[in-house]
């Protein structure tokens, strides 16, 4: 059951703050703040009401070792009571130092072991369209270092030879990869056919309009730009 809110974003920092202990990781949540908030407040089909519905979007947090702002957020549209905040990490609390499909509302993968998000969300984007399902969209959160590991490059080839047009991914670009790309992120995706856009990080206008910019024949890649890993932001 949904928990009646009035949230907004100048509320995320005040409910990121109720969240304590040693296995934070401030600046890989604070990273992703923004997004995660436009994405909840302006972009997905999702509702706490409805979180089992079939025609509901997809979101696929990646980027799972820093929860707290993708638990806020939650909080903040009424997938979480912000009561709950006050207890993550606990004994028997919802909401874990990495996100628990099982245990909290909305989320829909288990994460935290990075690397992963990108070939799981192919699978439930072609899952979607096995089942005739061709109106939910499919978006996963990644962090740039994430596409060191070799999974995703074979997931972003299949992905746009495949023109999986309701698949969208969202790069955290904090230049905290340890080889980068050649030609930049948005770069390795376009050679493999996705749609791109590369976007400040922190401003909202520009992030909703990226994050729309969709086709129903190529995946869309959106680079988000922050400040470098460390930064206070």
């Amino acid at each position: 059951m949904a928990i009646r809110t009035d949230y907004q974003h100048a509320d995320l920092r005040p409910l990121m703050t109720r969240m304590t202990g040693d296995e934070k990781h401030d600046s890989a949540a604070t990273s992703t703040l923004d997004v995660l908030w436009v994405l909840y407040d302006q972009v997905l089909s999702v509702d706490p009401d409805r979180v089992d519905d079939p025609q509901r979007d997809r979101f696929l947090l990646s980027k799972g070792h820093g929860p707290m702002a993708y638990y806020a957020v939650l909080a903040a549209k009424g997938f979480l009571d912000p009561a709950e905040l006050d207890r993550f990490g606990e004994f028997d609390s919802r909401l874990g130092f990495h996100p628990d499909r099982m245990l909290a509302p909305g989320v829909e993968i288990g994460s935290g072991s990075l690397g992963h998000g990108l070939p799981l969300a192919l699978g439930v984007t072609l899952g979607l369209r096995a089942r005739g399902l061709d109106r939910p969209r499919v978006v996963v959160l990644v962090g740039d270092a994430e596409l060191d590991e070799g999974s995703n490059h074979e997931a972003i080839q299949v992905a746009g030879r495949w023109g999986l047009g309701r698949l969208t991914t969202v790069v955290i670009d904090n230049r905290s990869s340890s080889t980068g790309w050649p030609g930049g992120i948005a770069d390795r995706f376009a050679r493999e056919g996705w749609a791109t856009r590369a976007v400040d990080g922190r401003d909202h206008t520009a992030l909703h309009q990226a994050l729309s910019a969709t086709s129903t024949d190529r995946p869309l890649a959106v680079v988000a730009e922050v400040e470098p890993r460390g930064g206070n932001r």
